[in-house]
């Protein structure tokens, strides 16, 4: 990846992370991310998505202002973050853990949620207020006077999300939000941040290994491997072959897969490999009704 020029940045209002990591080395000495550029448009939904110890998590902590000791720069609306106070930052940016309860710490989700708002100088009323907005935005308005230890890991999920929308945070970086649920909780938790950013205009970059939701959701994709981006753009320009994934120890969407398989070995003559359930089933009566067709003027 090539620098991404400040000076280009400054003139584009839309954009609200530029990232730029020439190298980052943990005290150890381990190499964890470099040649990493990447621009975070205003409004948009991006994906990091990378195996287990590809750096994932240490970028999203680079792009938050939590890891500074590196080489480069990141730009929060066009001003470098090492400059910026963490206040400034945590007005606008907010880290979700990928552990829960890591983050949440009150002994029930209204003082949980209120914790930020009223840190940050924000009468009770008021306070009040964005703790019932964030609730309701995140499908937990009937759970303020609930225990946090009585949640189900998911609901602590996003009572994380609604304590830093409730501070008013444009910006979530979330680390592997779908981790630990179950297949119908994945969908849901990305169904809310999706519902987050087209809604709300919640601008998000989230950190994942699970390939088979993003398709439906996304707007961007980054591959990474050893601390590099080998790959960039959106889903469908992504996922082109197994062979590809295996070598960066990834998978290709099992939809995608399917009918990659069909096409290269079973010779099936499919135009593009869909990504998606409703896209494989458009692209198969295609297929079919184009060979019916073919047939039948034979």
């Amino acid at each position: 990846m090539g620098d991404i020029k400040p000076i280009d940045i400054m003139n584009q209002t839309d954009i609200r992370l530029s990232v730029n990591v020439r190298s980052f080395k943990y005290p150890d000495g381990t190499l964890a991310s470099s040649g990493v550029a990447i621009n975070v448009r205003r409004g948009e939904f991006i994906g990091l998505l990378g195996a287990n110890g590809s750096g994932k998590t240490t970028l999203l902590k680079i792009m938050d202002g939590l890891l500074k000791d590196y080489d480069g720069y990141v730009l929060l609306d066009g001003t470098d973050i090492k400059k910026l106070s963490p206040r400034d930052i945590y007005k606008k940016v907010g880290f979700v853990f990928q552990n829960p309860d890591n983050q949440l710490f009150a002994p029930t989700v209204y003082e949980d949620v209120a914790f930020g708002p009223l840190n940050m100088g924000f009468s009770e009323k008021e306070t009040d207020t964005r703790i019932h907005c964030a609730l309701k935005d995140v499908e937990m308005e009937k759970f303020a006077g609930k225990p946090i230890q009585n949640l189900s890991f998911g609901e602590k999920k996003r009572i994380c999300i609604a304590g830093l929308l409730a501070m008013g945070h444009e910006i979530l970086l979330l680390d592997e939000p779908t981790s630990g649920l179950d297949p119908m909780g994945e969908y849901k938790m990305m169904s809310l941040l999706a519902k987050l950013n087209k809604e709300k205009n919640v601008t998000i970059a989230m950190a994942t290994h699970s390939v088979d939701l993003l398709p439906i959701f996304l707007d961007r994709l980054y591959i990474l491997s050893n601390g590099q981006i080998v790959r960039e753009g959106i889903p469908e320009n992504i996922f082109t072959a197994p062979e590809d994934m295996d070598n960066i120890k990834l998978r290709m969407p099992q939809v995608a897969e399917f009918i990659y398989r069909l096409k290269h070995e079973d010779k099936i003559p499919f135009e593009k490999i869909p990504l998606t359930i409703g896209d494989a089933r458009r692209e198969i009566l295609k297929t079919f009704r184009k060979h019916m067709n073919e047939g039948e003027a034979n």
